[in-house]
């Protein structure tokens, strides 16, 4: 008997995967734990904040969006394992799965430049080089996705800029707790994306993409991910060093070993989907626990 077809999403929904919402606490954790230095430093302005999110989100549904795009037109997405493709499915045009990426920069330029006004027009160079990346992950005549290059992006972007941004557009200064704090932000969103990496790592192997995954192979993979999830806690550690209530992080440990156990014992294919999950709800109670901590 064969199996059951799987059903169609609708209009919206399938949009709202096409977003690949499983990957947004990426974008969510470092305006958080940004902001928690803000109060930390007394700085904190809430609109300033809630900004700061929609900046850091919209650029993440746009780098979804366009990464949908590229690996749909060229063909890399074809037998993959994983959230929807838009492209790839068949159920929205490349045209308009470009325009969905670019409306969501647009929603993040708009937002970053009332940050910008703000708190200095320098910013609107960042958020060039954050779209920049967005667009050239697997983007453009040489996407550095493809050149094993996409966790060194992503905890530049989404840890560093990202967390210690946030915290500086309502501070309107810099001091060495933000960049403490952006380290482990940054790891784990990088174990999210070495997830992706490890599930899609045979058939991006064969459609030529190059990520860091297809050149390590998957076991020192599994390797790379259980570090990536794990190191955050030893920087929530040396963060209680000045911010003793920090080592509320540590109570993100338990979520975080779960999925490290299934990659370690060789979780494959539409497993490793399950893991994704359960590697974001990691990231988010971590998230929480320290940003909580640092704020006290």
């Amino acid at each position: 008997m064969a199996p059951p077809a799987t059903p169609v999403p609708g209009p919206v929904r399938r949009w709202v995967e096409g977003a690949r919402p499983r990957t947004l606490p990426a974008s969510a954790v470092p305006v958080v734990v940004g902001t928690a230095v803000a109060i930390a430093g007394g700085g904190f302005v809430w609109w300033r904040a809630l900004l700061a999110l929609v900046v850091s989100v919209a650029i993440q549904v746009g780098t979804n969006y366009a990464n949908d795009y590229s690996d749909g037109v060229r063909g890399t997405d074809r037998a993959r394992v994983g959230p929807l493709r838009l492209v790839a499915s068949g159920l929205a045009s490349p045209g308009a799965v470009k325009r969905a990426a670019f409306a969501a920069f647009g929603v993040a330029g708009v937002a970053g430049l009332a940050l910008a006004a703000v708190a200095g027009w320098w910013l609107v160079a960042v958020g060039a080089a954050c779209f920049a990346a967005g667009w050239f992950y697997t983007g453009g005549p040489r996407p550095y996705g493809y050149a094993g290059l996409g966790e060194v992006f992503v905890f530049v972007f989404f840890g560093l800029v990202a967390t210690i941004g946030t915290a500086y557009v309502q501070l309107e200064r810099f001091n060495g707790l933000e960049v403490l704090a952006a380290v482990p932000v940054g790891l784990a969103s990088v174990a999210l994306l070495v997830i992706n990496n490890l599930r899609d790592i045979d058939t991006d192997a064969a459609a030529g993409k190059r990520t860091l995954a297809t050149r390590i192979g998957a076991p020192a993979t599994r390797t790379l991910y259980a570090l990536a999830i794990l190191t955050p806690f030893v920087f929530v550690v040396a963060i209680a060093v000045v911010r003793p209530w920090a080592l509320l992080g540590l109570g993100a440990l338990p979520l975080a070993l779960i999925p490290v156990r299934r990659v370690r014992a060789g979780e494959t294919g539409r497993g490793l989907i399950e893991v994704l999950g359960q590697t974001g709800r990691a990231q988010l109670a971590l998230g929480a626990l320290l940003a909580v901590g640092i704020a006290l």
